[in-house]
C-alpha cells in the first residue's frame, strides 16, 4: 500500500522535507506519494529519492504535481509477485 503525503499549499522546501520524514515509514517494495502544487517540488523531491536510492517519477494534472518515489525491495529476498 502506498503512502501518501499531501503537501498540497505547502511552498519550497516543505514539500521535501515533509516527504524525507515520510521515507522511514515506507516499507521496501512500497511507494510514497507527494501531492504538491509548489512548482519547485519535483525538482525538490526528486533531490530527495536521489540522496535515498529511490526511484522517482513526476507526473502533472490540474490539481498540481503527483510526484512518487519507490522504495527498492530488500536484497537477498524475492520481490512479491
Amino acid at each position: 500500500m502506498d503512502t501518501v503525503v499531501d503537501a498540497r499549499g505547502l511552498a519550497c522546501p516543505l514539500p521535501a522535507v515533509e516527504a524525507r520524514r515520510a521515507l522511514a515509514g515506507v516499507p521496501p517494495g512500497a511507494a510514497l506519494v507527494v501531492l504538491a502544487t509548489d512548482p519547485e517540488a519535483p525538482i525538490d523531491v526528486a533531490a530527495v529519492a536521489a540522496d535515498a536510492g529511490w526511484s522517482f517519477a513526476a507526473e502533472r494534472n490540474a490539481a498540481g504535481w503527483r510526484l512518487t518515489l519507490r522504495r527498492p525491495p530488500e536484497l537477498g529476498r524475492p520481490a512479491p509477485v
